[in-house]
């Protein structure tokens, strides 16, 4: 069905993409430093579950109202810059709190896997990637289905190892960042900023 030189162009192309910090990157990071390792995974479950989501939609050819419908893309555009600031607030008021239960719970689990799948599925670039990249290594005629499903699992597979590495290492840092005093303001801060430069770069950067 590939060619292993096909395949080996796809997963290169996949690596350098999950190289390039980026919003995904920066929820998992900032997730893992501050709440460990368990609410970073989370974090890349739903990321992963958003892909999965991106590359049915590119399957089914829905991408291309982004084409024939650019007030939708913007619309999308807009949403996902306005969450990306949205956790970016959330992140920096967070510390003001004192890191209580309630801070614990809201970032538990379930608000990390929901708040993954939400970053991703947000950014309309995410869905453009997989409807630009996949049809260039599926063969029309040879069981399309059965290409978009192995390359679609690749996709999601590698980016889902990625973000398990990102989460791995920064939940090392945990322990680094307090939610009190002038480090924990510090640490929040740089993190916070990270999600709003996302913001602003989802915002500037048009199709």
């Amino acid at each position: 069905m590939f060619h292993l030189s096909d395949l080996s162009v796809f997963v290169a192309a996949l690596v350098a993409v999950y190289l390039v910090p980026g919003p995904d990157m920066a929820l998992v990071v900032s997730t893992s430093a501050l709440r460990g390792l368990h609410g970073g995974l989370m974090v890349a479950a739903g990321l992963a579950a958003a892909r999965a989501l991106h590359v049915t939609l590119a399957a089914l050819g829905l991408a291309a109202l982004f084409h024939t419908h650019p007030l939708l893309f913007d619309g999308v555009r807009w949403l996902g810059a306005a969450y990306l600031a949205w956790i970016a607030w959330k992140v920096l008021g967070v510390g003001g709190r004192g890191g209580g239960g309630d801070v614990d719970a809201a970032q538990g689990g379930l608000a990390a896997l929901r708040r993954g799948f939400l970053t991703n599925l947000l950014n309309p670039k995410a869905l453009m990637f997989c409807a630009l990249l996949l049809p260039q290594f599926v063969s029309p005629g040879q069981g399309m289905a059965g290409q978009y499903l192995v390359l679609g699992s690749l996709l999601v597979g590698i980016g889902a190892l990625f973000d398990g590495a990102y989460a791995l290492a920064a939940s090392s840092l945990k322990r680094r960042f307090s939610t009190t005093g002038a480090s924990g303001w510090l640490s929040r801060i740089v993190l916070s900023s990270l999600f709003g430069m996302a913001a602003v770069r989802l915002v500037l950067n048009e199709r």
